[in-house]
């Protein structure tokens, strides 16, 4: 590993939480089970890079319906959104989930959410999958 183990999770949480792939739960695990920091410093550092992905995947939602109005999205995206506009803001408790979870993020800032509501439930969902990563491996 590296000598930046915090920095090293940060990335790799902002990464999985966009819409590229990325592995953050094997590396807070490793570095949980390793004792390398306090778990709650790696719940913080986690739950920061991984809702700053989300995030960035929620200004991406807001760039695209300002810059391409009327266009259409994927069919993923199409499905996120109409399970958000369903359940509103906190359907992004569940930003965490692969596959769904980015495009619920792109789905809240297409249908404009304020920032404020989806950031807390980003946050929520995030820091609760950490968490009981964290309980259940230590």
């Amino acid at each position: 590993m590296t000598d930046h183990p915090l920095w090293e999770l940060f990335i790799s949480a902002l990464i999985s939480s966009t819409l590229l792939p990325g592995g953050s739960e094997a590396l807070l695990i490793y570095h949980a089970v390793q004792q390398i920091e306090p778990p709650i410093l790696l719940l913080i550092v986690a739950t920061t890079g991984n809702s700053l992905g989300g995030m960035l995947s929620w200004g991406m939602g807001r760039w695209l319906v300002w810059r391409f109005p009327a266009r259409q999205l994927e069919q993923k995206h199409q499905t996120a959104i109409e399970r958000f506009q369903h359940w509103g803001s906190p359907a992004l408790l569940f930003s965490w989930l692969p596959i769904i979870g980015d495009p619920l993020c792109l789905a809240a800032g297409w249908l404009k959410t304020h920032w404020l509501p989806a950031l807390l439930f980003i946050v929520i969902g995030k820091a609760l999958r950490y968490y009981i990563l964290i309980r259940f491996t230590t």
